[in-house]
């Protein structure tokens, strides 16, 4: 098996997005950290890659957006990943990863071969509880604020940003 970076092994794949400027802004997110997978699962009438505003949002990452495959289901997007990551803003949930010991796990499994699915829930809802049930694994972004959940974009962008600096910390590790 080629050996596959973590850019090459992450798929960042955003569940029924609603609006283009996020699908956008998540497409110049990954791009900023050196990933260019990104997926979309049942979109928004006008959360698509096509779509004005996204393609004003994706600034120097068309090329990103304009890669992203549209799925009918999560099943469809993740069939060729062997990890599946949901995320999720709920609080009490068992066994929910933070962000760093998530990006750390990632790492560790893509260095081992496996690709890797990192689901992101819609704006207004996120993800189901049986959507975040159903991966094996799933991370909080822990936040200081009484706030519900923070921005689809920024979301990916804090999670792009942490496999970035763990695959940076890992390699300076290394001898």
């Amino acid at each position: 098996m080629p050996h596959l970076t973590i850019h090459d092994a992450v798929r960042f794949v955003l569940v029924r997005p609603h609006y283009p400027e996020n699908v956008g802004a998540a497409a110049r997110a990954i791009k900023t950290m050196g990933f260019r997978h990104l997926a979309l699962v049942k979109p928004g009438r006008l959360a698509r890659p096509e779509h004005e505003m996204a393609l004003k949002m994706a600034v120097k990452s068309r090329d990103v957006l304009g890669a992203a495959p549209l799925y009918d289901s999560i099943g469809e997007a993740t069939a060729d990943v062997d990890l599946v990551v949901a995320t999720t803003s709920r609080r009490g949930v068992s066994g929910v990863l933070e962000l760093r010991p998530a990006a750390r796990l990632v790492l560790e499994r893509t260095r081992a071969g496996d690709r890797v699915a990192i689901l992101f829930g819609n704006e207004k809802t996120g993800l189901t509880h049986e959507e975040v049930a159903g991966a094996p694994a799933q991370l909080r972004i822990p936040m200081a604020a009484d706030q519900p959940s923070i921005n689809l974009a920024q979301a990916v962008q804090l999670v792009a940003y942490e496999l970035f600096v763990a695959a940076l910390q890992a390699r300076e590790s290394t001898p």
